[in-house]
Parts: C-alpha cells; sequence; structure tokens
C-alpha cells in the first residue's frame, strides 16, 4: 500500500501539477483547497507527508503546522520567499520550505529527503525505547543435529517471502530465536523486529500495546501513543504464546491480516500497517478451536506456513555445544575459567529437559555459581528439575502397529545409546547384560552408528 500524501494548495493549476506530479512517484496523493477541507481529511486519516501554501483563503498554514507537526512531516510552499518567511516555517515545525515558482524536480528531492528523514526519526525513536529489550538477542540458532539443519533449511526458504508464519513448540524450546532468524533472512532485516508477549499484558494494555490509542482513550490517556504495529512498520512482529488472546483481540489481529488495516484504541481512523506477523505457540490450536476458544480463520491466517521448534531431547547431541555457549556467555561476572567434567556433560545429554534450552541455560548459570572458584564443573553441581534416575521409568515406545520381540528389543536399544551417547558401558549396566552382549546386539540391529 503506497504512502498518502496531502496538498493543500487553493490554486487549481497548480494544486493539480503538484498532485499529479507527486502520484506519478507512486505515492497516493490527495488535493485540498482549504483547510477547511483539509481538517476534514484529516479527522479520517492519517498521511505520510503534507505538502501546503502558506497562505490560503481561510487562513495562515503557519498557524496550523505547529499542531499539525507533532504528527506530520510538512513541506510549505510560498511565493513570498525570504529568509524570514524561511525561518517562521521552520521555527513551527516545518520539514522543508520551497518557493514558487516550483521546480518539479526539486520537489520530488524534496519529498524523498523529508519522507525519509521522517522514517529515520521514527524509527530511532522507536528503537530506542526498544533497546533495552533487543540487546543480545540476535538469532543464534545452535546446534549441528539433523533437525537443526533441516530447520535452518526450512527458515532459508520461508524468510524471503512476505509471508506469515506460525512457528510450534515446547515453551523454551527457542522460539522467539526462529523468529528472529526468519527476520534476519528476510528482506526486512534492516528494519526493527519487535517482540511481543501475549501472555504479560492485560487485554486493554495489551490492544494499547499493539495498536496504540487516541487520547481520552480511556483514563490516563493523556495523549495519541501509536502502538507496536505502526513502529514495527516495514518490519517483522513477533507475537508470542498467541494462544492466549482474546477473542476481541483475535478479531481485530484477523482484521489487520486480511486488510492490513487497523485502528487506534478510541480512534476512528482506518491506519495501514506493512509489517510481516509471525505467532508462536505451545499450545494446540486446533484443540483450541474445538473448544471455541481460538477463531479458526485466524488460524488458518497465521498458520499459512508452519515451522516446528524441536525440544532438546530430540538433539541430544547438541547439549554439549549450547552448555558450553551458555558457560561462555553467561550475563554474570566469573573470573575463573570453568569447563565441564565428561560426566557432567553425559548427564546432561541423558536428561530429557522438560524446560528445553531455557532449562538448560538455567542449570548452566546455577551450576557456575555452585562451583565457585572450582575450574571444572562436575556432576554434584547440576541441580535438575526431577532425578534423571525417576525419568527412566517413564519410556514411551510408539509404532503405528502391534510391534514383534525383535522390533522393541531394537528401538529400546536405539533409545538407551542415544540417551547415554552411545556408551555402551552404560547400556549394558542398564540392561543388566555384558557389554559383549550389548555390541553384538547393535551389530545385528544395524545400530552402529547409534554407537
Amino acid at each position: 500500500m503506497s504512502k498518502q500524501i496531502l496538498v493543500i494548495e487553493d490554486d487549481v493549476v497548480l494544486r493539480g501539477l503538484i498532485v499529479g506530479h507527486i502520484a506519478n512517484q507512486g505515492y497516493e496523493t490527495i488535493g485540498a483547497d482549504s483547510w477547511r477541507a483539509a481538517h476534514e481529511w484529516l479527522s479520517k486519516h492519517e498521511p505520510a507527508l503534507i505538502v501546503m501554501d502558506v497562505r490560503l483563503p481561510d487562513g495562515n498554514s503557519l498557524d496550523h503546522l505547529e499542531e499539525l507537526a507533532d504528527n506530520y512531516p510538512a513541506i510549505v510552499l510560498t511565493a513570498f520567499g525570504s529568509v524570514r518567511s524561511a525561518v517562521d516555517a521552520i521555527k513551527a515545525g516545518a520539514s522543508d520550505y520551497l518557493l514558487k515558482p516550483l521546480s518539479l524536480e526539486e520537489l520530488t528531492l524534496t519529498v524523498e529527503r523529508v519522507l525519509e528523514n521522517a522514517n529515520l526519526r521514527r524509527e530511532h525513536q522507536f528503537c530506542k525505547r526498544q533497546l533495552q529489550a533487543q540487546q543480545g538477542k540476535k538469532a543464534n540458532l545452535l546446534g549441528n543435529s539433523a533437525c537443526m539443519q533441516q530447520l535452518r533449511e526450512t527458515i532459508d526458504a520461508v524468510a524471503p517471502n512476505d509471508i506469515t508464519v506460525l512457528i510450534q513448540g515446547e515453551s523454551g524450546s527457542g522460539k522467539e530465536l526462529v523468529a528472529r532468524a526468519i527476520h534476519d533472512a528476510s528482506d526486512r532485516a534492516k528494519r526493527n523486529f519487535v517482540a511481543v508477549d501475549c501472555c504479560s499484558l492485560q487485554e486493554n494494555l495489551f490492544e494499547s500495546e499493539l495498536f496504540g490509542h487516541e487520547r481520552g482513550a480511556f483514563t490516563g490517556a493523556n495523549q495519541q501513543k501509536k502502538g507496536l504495529i505502526e513502529g514495527v512498520d516495514g518490519g517483522t512482529l513477533f507475537l508470542d504464546e498467541i494462544g492466549e488472546i482474546s477473542p476481541s483481540i483475535q478479531a481485530k489481529l484477523l482484521r489487520v491480516l486480511e486488510t492490513g488495516h487497523f485502528r487506534r484504541l478510541g480512534g476512528t481512523k482506518d491506519l495501514s500497517a506493512k509489517v510481516r506477523i509471525v505467532a508462536a505457540t505451545n499450545r494446540d490450536l486446533e484443540a483450541m478451536i474445538a473448544d471455541d476458544e481460538f477463531r479458526a480463520d485466524l488460524y488458518y491466517r497465521l498458520s499459512a506456513f508452519n515451522i516446528v521448534a524441536p525440544p532438546l531431547r530430540e538433539r541430544r547431541e547438541d547439549i554439549p555445544l549450547l552448555s558450553e555457549y551458555f558457560l561462555q556467555n553467561h550475563s554474570f561476572s566469573c573470573r575463573v575459567n570453568k569447563q565441564f567434567a565428561p560426566a557432567a556433560l553425559r548427564k546432561m545429554v541423558a536428561y530429557d529437559w522438560p524446560g528445553n534450552i531455557r532449562e538448560l541455560k538455567n542449570i548452566v548459570e546455577r551450576a557456575i555459581i555452585l562451583s565457585g572458584k572450582r575450574s571444572t564443573i562436575r556432576e554434584e553441581h547440576l541441580v535438575f528439575r526431577q532425578n534423571i534416575a525417576t525419568q527412566e521409568h517413564h519410556l514411551s515406545l510408539g509404532f503405528d502397529h502391534d510391534p514383534t520381540l525383535e522390533e522393541l528389543e531394537a528401538e529400546y536399544l536405539a533409545i538407551q545409546l542415544k540417551k547415554f551417547s552411545g556408551r555402551r558401558s552404560k547400556v549394558a549396566e542398564v540392561l543388566g547384560i555384558s557389554e559383549r552382549s550389548v555390541y553384538r546386539m547393535i551389530k545385528r540391529h544395524s545400530l552402529m552408528e547409534a554407537s
């Protein structure tokens, strides 16, 4: 959708010339012949730029400029060029100043420059507000496992296509990192990426944060506030835990996805959004649809492309690499260079990580503290949510048919080899057989790669 530019000029010929010329540059251009007509149009729309004559039949532009400049960049036109009038226009808030008769080439350059500067100022202000939340959060999808390689290939495939993406995965599995990776690999990479936690905001506050609000929209709304959708213009908006939003917000979000339009809370103007939405959830949205907790039409819009963030237990070979990363990049001071004892790493690989990567990060950082001045993190420094031995009694074998005893043995052996990183001695201990017997079973079931 092209940007709207309002031209306020009472000279019919000149107004038509300016409107036509700017429209030919690819902008949606609207003409008004007076402040009354301009005010009426502005009550329903918000242009990206106003080009206006100083002297109009019903007033002087400089009398209105200070109020307008709070919301819109403006270029002032006048046939009475002087240093004084130029200074007055700039002091009143004009972004630039052009003398009549106009040079169309100069008009084109000025329009482009003012729009670019306005965009830079808007992004600068927005980035300042988001800076603290953004620091240290560049996408860093670590791991060499097969599922991570496939995930990166999927991201590379979908990122350049400006399509809505739904990321599904357990809590702590790195869904936001996947969203950032999509943004970083897209054409929007140089624009803003903003993450919104849908769980942490109440409904009215969430609507105000997402869509913005008008002055007087609710108690305490003392001035207009632009929402995240406007602030992330041209970039990517990540909605984490999308399954938590209320039905009324679902309806408004659906409208944005379908039409590209939205309204601020308490507003009557239709505004446009050039934003890519990436959503994530750890809930079963299809089950929520069946229970009338989530809109089916919104789900189909969000799930134009689905990506699954794999849980950590399905990529155990990545655990040593991730553990080392968190060891070297923790957020608090530690003057001792540390490393993991082999037994500690084996224990981490064997653990099922119900909290996924977030839990791994927490446990590594806790282990750094508990190991004190020691240079080696040992098994006793690892504090898990639940005892590994307890987990070993809960085993799930999945088959789409009644398995034979031979199939059960092969599946169980593969699970134990993966769990203990191929250590036959440990597998033999768990199975209660000799290591030689384990080796023969591996060979019989063609599980040599797992060993």
